[in-house]
């Protein structure tokens, strides 16, 4: 099957023409990109959220094989819900979907399960593929929509992620997909963020799961952070870095009420 786009034209431009130059708008031409084992990058609205997308996404090689990975907002089908047949389209053209990854990541993992429906309306994942369009046109994509796991089951995919990893020829970058605090101040939001992310920079899974859980720090994606976290460090990661930390107050001007968006590399 073809997964149609769900929020084109609403998150980001409807029109290939209009959303490539967006894209590129928000790309770093003088970045000289390197190889990278993870990125946390964010999915709201492209006004918002895309000039985090594009800094981090500069600096970055992308290989041909890209897992990405985000919340299920819909609360729609498996609580690892995994697409390893067909493709997804958007205004940029189709892009084919790596069964063999996604064949591996199945075997290994028996939370994992492939399923449509998480997928069918979520924008998580969505909005971080015309990027990856622009930047690699060949790409295949992995995508992985989580919801409701525990730290046990999010280490335990993270490893057999990793271990899906090493079985295939060639590198494979994962993308975590989160934004960050939601509907507080800015400055509130920037003191919790503070805490989870400095459990990101720390390549800290199980600190960052439990410091958004025990601080209660609504970053709607902390679960493909955290799965991404424990696989990165499966896969011989060294260090992390934030490339980008902002807030939709600086978009609207208002500061009382705000998504944070944060942007991220794990090499």
């Amino acid at each position: 099957m073809s997964r149609a786009p769900a929020v084109a034209g609403r998150f980001y431009p409807g029109q290939a023409d209009e959303l490539q130059a967006t894209v590129r708008q928000y790309l770093d031409p003088k970045a000289r990109p390197q190889p990278a084992l993870a990125v946390v990058c964010p999915h709201a609205g492209y006004m918002f959220s895309a000039s985090v997308v594009g800094k981090v996404l500069s600096r970055v090689e992308v290989p041909r094989r890209v897992v990405v990975m985000g919340p299920n907002h819909q609360g729609l089908g498996e609580k690892a819900a995994l697409m390893t047949r067909g493709s997804w389209r958007t205004p940029l053209g189709e892009v084919a979907l790596d069964a063999e990854l996604g064949g591996e990541l199945l075997s290994r993992n028996a939370l994992v399960r492939e399923d449509d429906l998480a997928h069918q309306y979520e924008h998580s994942l969505e909005v971080q593929v015309p990027f990856l369009q622009v930047l690699r046109p060949d790409f295949l994509l992995t995508p992985l929509c989580l919801s409701m796991l525990s730290y046990e089951q999010c280490e335990q995919l993270g490893h057999d992620l990793a271990g899906a990893v090493k079985a295939m020829d060639g590198p494979v970058l994962i993308v975590a997909s989160t934004d960050m605090t939601h509907y507080e101040s800015a400055q509130s939001a920037k003191a919790k963020d503070e805490l989870a992310l400095e459990r990101v920079l720390a390549l800290d899974p199980q600190g960052l799961y439990n410091t958004v859980a025990t601080r209660r720090i609504s970053m709607c994606g902390f679960l493909p952070t955290t799965v991404a976290l424990a696989a990165a460090r499966q896969l011989g990661a060294t260090s992390a870095e934030l490339v980008a930390y902002t807030h939709s107050g600086m978009v609207t001007g208002d500061d009382e009420q705000v998504v944070a968006y944060a942007g991220l590399i794990i090499k």
